[in-house]
């Protein structure tokens, strides 16, 4: 039931479940050559559309610009989980900061459960929206005891969750929770109709509209495209990492996550979300696409550019045959998100950026979530209104204890990068070798180059180095992209940038096919 062209396009060469649905019929991408407003939007993800929707609400002149259409990102990718508890759990947030701050999280989280109904119902939006229990279960004696951990501070916390029988799945288990009030959606069809209702109240989306330079004079930001330019008084990175290298790109870990969606024999699909207690964790649920009911299970989540993303597939479909009697695999995808080293988002102002340049990163696997809370919290920063939520996930914040073993391993990582893909042991294929469909960093006349063979034997060179902060970007076979290790940008096979922070596209090379 695959569609090999998608109403929708994304960052990756597979398609998700959900691309088969267009968005934005019609961009406002009319011919002016200047254009002003109160707050300009980069991204036009659920973060970004959500902010422009509540800023428009309040009677701003907002614009929403993309370098590809809306839901091109991590949107369009998610598996569409809503839920009150998250990937860093309750005791994890309980330790690093504190009781209070988990009885925040777990409002937070309800509430934009809850604006995302509302939305919904609002506007009239048939986003396949219904609530769900949430079931979280352990396998073992360890994992049984991490799970008690999480019912008590979850209790605390104030989430609705109780021990359970079940897990909603034929895997065996050894404990349970169930957590109340728990939703799906279809996050597109959802970012169609805010997307609409944004429009509609006067707010512009220009798409295939690539920011490439900023200044900001008078208290005035000056955004350029290589067609136009914009003039705001705010401006907002919806785009996880903001462009350059900043401290976020330090405090901040790129990750890909795996997802399936396959056909059952039989009608043995779950209910319920369920989650397991693995590292990584596996992720269940089922929904409806194009009349066919699907099971979605995602996991093998492992750094951008750091594993093998054909096993990461090819471990999760192990995982899934061994307990689902499968008929077809629909559809394959992978996404990508942002690890926070101290477990919690970066939302508001950038630090030592311009004033009101404002951002949003750190989601973990909560996306969904976490993106609609940002546009609260940056709306409410804007329009000067007071946050509860602000002084918590500033990214001004600095814990001397949360995160800091986290925030060495990720950078000493990044070090090593900088240093091994550099002076590492010779590359053994050289360009001849190289199969169809495939990339390789290979060393040729003393000089790496990121190279690909198409299924033609054209040879497309790149310079391998990435153009933020200087990694040497790695192939992902499955999403035909030059990735890199260290920040998370990614490029397709021309070298055009496909994921931020980077702006600049790798260097073309010239060079011979030796066939």
């Amino acid at each position: 039931m695959n569609i090999s062209s998608p109403m929708n396009k994304r960052d990756g060469e597979h398609m998700s479940a959900w691309q088969n649905f267009e968005v934005l019929a019609t961009a406002t991408n009319e011919n002016n050559v200047e254009d002003t407003c109160d707050t300009l939007i980069v991204g036009a993800g659920i973060t970004g559309l959500t902010t422009g929707l509540l800023l428009q609400q309040r009677g701003q002149r907002c614009i929403i610009v993309d370098a590809q259409n809306p839901g091109y990102g991590t949107t369009g990718g998610t598996s569409a989980h809503l839920n009150t508890f998250l990937d860093s759990s309750y005791p994890e947030i309980d330790s690093d900061f504190g009781e209070e701050a988990s009885k925040q999280m777990a409002k937070a989280s309800a509430a934009m459960i809850a604006l995302i109904k509302k939305n919904i119902d609002d506007f009239g939006i048939d986003a396949d929206f219904e609530y769900k229990k949430g079931y979280l279960f352990a396998q073992n004696d360890e994992e049984s005891k991490t799970l008690s951990d999480i019912l008590s501070s979850s209790k605390k916390a104030g989430v609705i969750v109780s021990e359970a029988d079940t897990n909603d799945l034929p895997i065996d288990f050894q404990s349970s929770l169930c957590f109340e009030q728990q939703a799906q959606f279809h996050p597109l069809k959802y970012l169609k109709g805010i997307a609409d209702e944004f429009i509609r109240l006067g707010g512009k989306i220009f798409t295939e509209t690539s920011i490439e330079e900023n200044t900001f004079e008078n208290g005035i930001h000056h955004s350029k495209s290589a067609n136009r330019s914009f003039v705001s008084k705010n401006l907002v990175y919806a785009t996880h990492i903001s462009p350059g290298v900043n401290i976020l790109s330090l405090r901040n870990a790129p990750y890909r996550s795996y997802i399936l969606a396959v056909k059952l024999k039989g009608e043995n699909y779950p209910e319920h979300l369920s989650y397991d207690l693995k590292e990584p964790y596996h992720y269940f649920r089922s929904h409806v696409i194009d009349g066919q009911k699907l099971l979605l299970i995602g996991g093998a989540d492992h750094k951008t550019g750091h594993e093998d993303p054909e096993k990461a597939f090819e471990e999760l479909e192990s995982y899934v045959r061994t307990y689902f009697d499968i008929e077809e695999i629909a559809y394959k995808w992978s996404s990508q998100y942002y690890v926070p080293v101290d477990g919690l988002p970066y939302i508001g102002q950038l630090p030592g950026g311009e004033p009101a340049t404002y951002v949003a990163t750190g989601f973990n696997g909560n996306g969904m979530i976490l993106g609609s809370l940002s546009a609260t919290i940056i709306a409410d920063l804007i329009t000067e209104q007071k946050n509860e939520y602000s002084e918590l996930l500033s990214p001004a914040r600095l814990k001397p204890v949360a995160g800091f073993s986290e925030f060495v391993k990720e950078n000493a990582d990044v070090a090593y990068r900088f240093v091994a893909d550099r002076f590492g042991s010779e590359l053994k294929n050289g360009i001849a070798e190289l199969a169809a469909g495939d990339g390789k960093i290979l060393k040729v006349d003393d000089k790496k180059l990121a190279v690909y063979k198409d299924d033609t034997g054209k040879i497309t060179g790149l310079n391998p180095v990435c153009t933020h902060a200087g990694c040497i970007v790695h192939f992902n076979r499955e999403e035909k992209s030059w990735d890199c290790p260290c920040h998370g940008a990614r490029y397709d096979i021309e070298g055009n940038v496909v994921t931020g922070p980077a702006r600049k596209n790798l260097e073309k090379i010239s060079l011979e096919d030796p066939e």
